[in-house]
């Protein structure tokens, strides 16, 4: 088609993954688009591989920095158009200094923090739409052709051989990633210990994954120590990388709302996502919302007094114990669903 795309989409690592498909249609049905990427420093690093992309490194660390590389970096391209894939308004104040014809934004109802006024054209608004559906309404209204949703994410040869021989000594196992990036959001350390020593005696190893921040070395610490069971620990050893290629061979993922639940269904994974505060159907791990636990429909109508089709698309729950009301044998379940 020969279009000059630009889009923008921060972060974070589940809505890069959603992004990744739309652009993997995009790529596949208009192979002679041009496309630009603005993207995080820390999302950058799973799919800077994508072939056919050119990638543009905003680092919101550097505040008002970061707008005066991205203004450099983009200073002599003119777009056609630029999708603007991300509401928040540190992204809407970035894209002021990318120069496009078309600005498309999200539908009225979905333009928060001021999003509308960044935009000349809206994609179509969709009712009870998941995060990658309303991803995809950027190619609908593009006109790219609709594909069988697919991820291409290519992986380094040295992250898929590190994990092919971590699968090689570990033979058949589970991945638990414990840690969503707030401790309200996460299960409980005893249940997910629960669940990893009847992993273990069911003939899985049981291998508990995770970044390097603090609290996923606490919860994944806690674990360990409450599960009679030697399990294999690689909370903040692995890259991006590494980690998408070791879920790529894991029987299945147990994980709340986080980064590695998407990664692992862009991987083709099975996932047991654990929900509470957000709804599932909205953003649980896509193509495994039927593996899904979630306590959201009982917490949300208790809260309001309405059940969730008759509340705002995407409200949260709030509590610190919601996720608690999950209880070990409603995923343990699921998990026998799958193994």
């Amino acid at each position: 088609m020969g279009k000059k795309i630009c889009l923008v989409r921060l972060s974070a690592i589940g809505d890069v993954c959603h992004a990744a498909a739309m652009v993997t249609r995009i790529r596949q049905q208009w192979p002679d688009a041009e496309l630009t990427w603005v993207i995080g420093k820390i999302e950058y690093q799973l799919v800077q591989l994508i072939p056919d992309v050119r990638f543009v490194v905003f680092d919101k660390s550097e505040k008002k920095q970061a707008v005066k590389k991205l203004r450099s970096t983009l200073r002599d391209d003119h777009f056609d158009v630029l999708l603007m894939m991300q509401v928040a308004l540190r992204a809407n104040l970035a894209s002021r200094v990318i120069r496009a014809k078309r600005r498309i934004g999200f539908d009225w109802a979905r333009s928060k923090e001021l999003h509308w006024l960044f935009t000349n054209e809206r994609i179509a608004p969709r009712q009870h739409a998941h995060v990658i559906q309303g991803f995809m309404g950027f190619a609908d209204k593009l006109g790219v052709p609709e594909t069988p949703l697919s991820w291409d994410i290519p992986l380094e040869n040295s992250a898929r051989e590190w994990a092919a021989a971590q699968a090689d000594k570990l033979g058949t196992f589970v991945v638990i990633s414990p840690a969503a990036s707030k401790a309200a959001r996460n299960w409980s350390a005893d249940r997910y210990a629960e669940i990893a020593g009847r992993l273990v005696d069911s003939g899985y190893q049981t291998v508990v994954c995770g970044g390097p921040g603090k609290l996923d070395r606490e919860l994944a610490d806690a674990i360990k120590q409450q599960c009679a069971h030697q399990l294999c620990d690689l909370v903040g050893a692995t890259t991006l990388h590494q980690m998408a290629a070791l879920l790529s061979h894991a029987r299945l993922v147990i994980a709340p709302d986080t980064g590695p639940a998407h990664i692992a269904a862009a991987m083709g994974t099975p996932v047991v996502g654990l929900y509470a505060h957000s709804n599932p159907r909205r953003t649980g791990p896509v193509n495994n919302l039927q593996h899904v636990v979630s306590v959201y429909d009982e917490v949300i109508e208790q809260q309001h007094g309405k059940t969730w089709h008759q509340l705002p698309w995407g409200l949260r729950a709030r509590g610190e114990d919601l996720m608690q009301r999950i209880s070990v044998d409603d995923v343990w379940q699921k998990i026998q669903q799958i193994i």
